[in-house]
């Protein structure tokens, strides 16, 4: 049988590479090859129009939406902290539809760091625009442990106590509708949010693809290969 299909959302940015400097999508290998690992097949999915978002969906069998930029505070109604990033608004439009359409259409969804946040906001929840202990150093991985809650889909996937490579300065505050905590930091911050059944939904605020432990990325791709041999694609 053909591996899945994951769809994995890129930055937008401007990068120089051989004699050029121009707008680029530019994702980094690490989610490639997570994603590999994990067996499925990957494809990019640089920000486009937010109407094409359930068209791009109806070819995929997953999706992986990868960290980056703050997501801006107005869209869950704050004004911005002095310590929030700049915004990356054709991002969120774009990953907002996505997020919306693979919801609605039962694709299962992986959201990473940036991805757990917009999953969460997606969903009416808010975000703690600025917190300490989670960023080692500037462009510099930290990591920390993180705790399961019992009984959740990130518990059967990772049933222990694990350390995690994490950079961020954001977090979860008020959590979006239907979505439940799935693991914690020491400090308490909330570190997964899952969807309850039968959706496949599960945001994870660190960095899987810069570890070594490819089991979150196994039970998406899973689901991703069941849905498909069910008929869901399409």
């Amino acid at each position: 049988m053909t591996e899945p299909l994951i769809g994995v959302t890129t930055y937008l940015d401007r990068a120089r590479w051989r004699v050029w400097d121009m707008p680029a999508a530019l994702l980094p290998a690490q989610y490639p090859r997570y994603v590999r690992d994990g067996g499925g097949l990957v494809v990019m999915l640089p920000p486009d129009a937010p109407d094409a978002a359930a068209a791009v969906l109806a070819r995929l069998d997953g999706l992986v939406v990868a960290g980056g930029a703050d997501v801006e505070p107005v869209r869950y109604g704050a004004e911005p902290d002095p310590r929030t990033g700049p915004p990356a608004r054709d991002r969120d439009s774009w990953e907002l539809a996505l997020i919306d359409a693979a919801l609605a259409s039962g694709t299962p969804l992986l959201g990473v760091c940036r991805g757990m946040q917009l999953l969460n906001v997606a969903l009416g929840g808010t975000l703690t625009q600025h917190l300490d202990g989670h960023v080692e150093a500037e462009g510099v991985m930290g990591r920390h442990p993180v705790k399961p809650v019992p009984g959740t889909l990130y518990a059967s996937l990772v049933p222990e106590q694990a350390d995690v490579p994490t950079y961020h300065h954001q977090a979860v505050d008020r959590l979006g509708a239907g979505l439940v905590p799935s693991a914690y930091a020491e400090d308490g911050t909330v570190e997964a949010v899952e969807l309850a059944e039968p959706a496949w939904a599960l945001g994870v605020q660190w960095h899987p693809e810069m570890g070594e432990d490819p089991r979150v990325v196994r039970g998406l791709v899973r689901a991703a290969a069941a849905r498909r041999a069910a008929g869901g694609r399409g």
